[in-house]
């Protein structure tokens, strides 16, 4: 189904009327539309192939799917998609501009799921807030810090209900491993480590040279939205490889960090880190480096041993020291994961598996809890309604994804500690690195409270 953009002017007096302010007579208060009908929650999705598929189906348990949005119609490589959402739900309306989406269907919506690259989240997001829908936003909930403390304001002052798309914070593996932390099996925790194999698309490159054809039923200017305008290159961005780079992703630590970093901050009950540090390779001037080991420092809370806390994150095949894991000889440590050393012994964890406690024959009687299974999903739906809360919502998710996106910034600025100021929202030491908090939008793609 094509769609006629809406007209400059139809569109700049809807992002004035939806995005002046939170409170606005467009915010309604939480779940009294879902809440005083026995209808299914009535449900809209910016993005649907993908990851985007697997969202829009997650959200369909607990409603239904009555409007969709996608930049490519036509046929693409990958789950899902317009085509495959239109034969899912032929009654739903669809659209190519969510914009004209939103503007058309939010006095019908409940909710709406937003999963396009990172650049894109926090336009969507905040649009929807503005309008009183519920949202279910992807990880990293955005792309720059500003973003995510905007949004973090925006839904607490618009009482929407909100959950971050790092649904393994609700999986029983890494619940238990927030346990046995918090029971201080292990006792006070002294450092902390979290990895992951990605990237697992380019990084560290610069920008091809040339143009290509833009491919057909691909919107290319709906795509960049937001982002500065560059020319189309076949596979360089869309649909898999926009990750690596500045203008569009958050590299491996932002794909990964929201779901590995996540068990550290949630069983520590860190704040804001007050430094980070990169080291790896120069990055180029437009991608993310090839591989990253940052090192965060938090504030002490009563789950560590100092007034200090030290997280190292790395990625692009680079590990602790596996000595410090206390492991037997012969195991390995997983190729994505935590480690957590304290006072008596150690906890790893690969990515939403089982925690093993190291030394293992001191460990060997610990029993570890039992816990009911947990749908991210239909959490943020029966929330809606009423019944519940979510876990990840943007209180805690935003908060976290600042702490994220601390270390992305400290990428481009190799081997030099980066003292962070939250309250303030600015790095005190380098102001350089300041301009990395706050990305300007294009022309004709600002939003209120964000550009």
């Amino acid at each position: 189904m094509n769609v006629t953009p809406i007209s400059h002017l139809t569109r700049r007096r809807f992002l004035k009327q939806t995005t002046a302010t939170a409170a606005s007579a467009l915010v309604y208060p939480v779940g009294i539309r879902a809440a005083q009908s026995k209808d299914k929650l009535r449900l809209a999705a910016v993005g649907v192939g993908g990851k985007g598929w697997t969202d829009v189906n997650g959200a369909a348990q607990g409603g239904e799917i009555v409007a969709f949005c996608d930049v490519e119609t036509g046929d693409i490589k990958r789950k899902g998609g317009f085509g495959e959402a239109a034969e899912q739900w032929p009654k739903a309306h669809r659209y190519t501009d969510w914009r004209k989406m939103l503007d058309k269907e939010h006095k019908n919506l409940d909710g709406i799921t937003v999963s396009t690259p990172d650049h894109m989240h926090a336009p969507v997001t905040m649009t929807a807030i503005h309008l009183g829908l519920a949202t279910y936003t992807q990880k990293p909930l955005t792309r720059t810090i500003f973003e995510a403390r905007q949004l973090t304001k925006a839904a607490q002052n618009a009482n929407v209900v909100t959950q971050m798309g790092n649904q393994n914070h609700s999986k029983v593996e890494y619940r238990q491993l927030v346990q046995i932390i918090q029971q201080g099996t292990i006792g006070k925790i002294r450092e902390a480590h979290a990895w992951t194999n990605r990237p697992i698309w380019p990084q560290g490159i610069n920008r091809p040279a040339g143009k290509d054809k833009v491919s057909s039923g691909f919107n290319w200017n709906q795509w960049l939205g937001v982002a500065p305008k560059r020319p189309y290159l076949n596979d360089t961005y869309h649909p898999f490889k926009w990750r690596g780079w500045f203008d569009f992703g958050a590299g491996a630590l932002g794909d990964m960090g929201c779901h590995i970093i996540d068990p550290v901050v949630w069983a520590l009950e860190l704040g804001p880190a007050q430094s980070a540090q990169y080291h790896g390779p120069k990055p180029k001037p437009e991608t993310f480096p090839e591989w990253e080991i940052i090192k965060y420092v938090f504030p002490g809370t009563e789950r560590t041993t100092g007034s200090e806390i030290e997280v190292t994150w790395y990625d692009g095949g680079k590990l602790p020291p596996r000595e410090l894991a206390l492991m037997p000889e012969g195991t390995e440590l997983p190729s994505q994961g935590t480690l957590f050393l304290g006072e008596e012994g150690t906890i790893v964890t690969g990515h939403v598996s089982t925690p093993k406690l190291y030394p293992e024959e001191k460990f060997r009687d610990v029993q570890l809890p039992t816990l009911d299974q947990v749908d991210h999903y239909l959490q943020w739906t029966d929330a809606i309604h009423g019944i519940g809360s979510t876990s990840t919502g943007f209180d805690y998710s935003g908060p976290l994804t600042e702490t994220v996106l601390l270390g992305t910034v400290a990428a481009r600025f190799p081997n030099t500690k980066l003292e962070w100021n939250s309250k303030a929202l600015e790095f005190t030491n380098l102001p350089k690195a300041n301009d990395y908090v706050h990305a300007e939008y294009r022309k004709g793609w600002k939003v209120e409270g964000l550009s």
